[in-house]
């Protein structure tokens, strides 16, 4: 199911989509829906990062799925 969603972008970068998408035949949607992808696929990365930071600084705990589960009566 696709969503439809209104944006606003600088000029800069809406003629850089403009570009893109002629060069590349897609729809400027498209263009934007695969950077998205993208982007959040890097997002991920540095939440992995910090999230690994945080449990070699002390920050955080790993607890076994085992006892998660029972406590949650799983």
């Amino acid at each position: 199911m696709q969503i439809r969603h209104n944006i606003t972008l600088n000029e800069d970068i809406s003629r850089e989509l403009e570009t893109i998408a002629g060069e590349l035949g897609e729809k400027k949607s498209s263009v934007i829906e695969k950077a998205l992808a993208f982007y959040f696929d890097l997002l991920d990365l540095k939440l992995v990062q910090k999230r690994m930071k945080d449990l070699r600084e002390g920050r955080d705990i790993i607890i076994d799925a085992g006892k998660a589960w029972k406590e949650l009566g799983i």
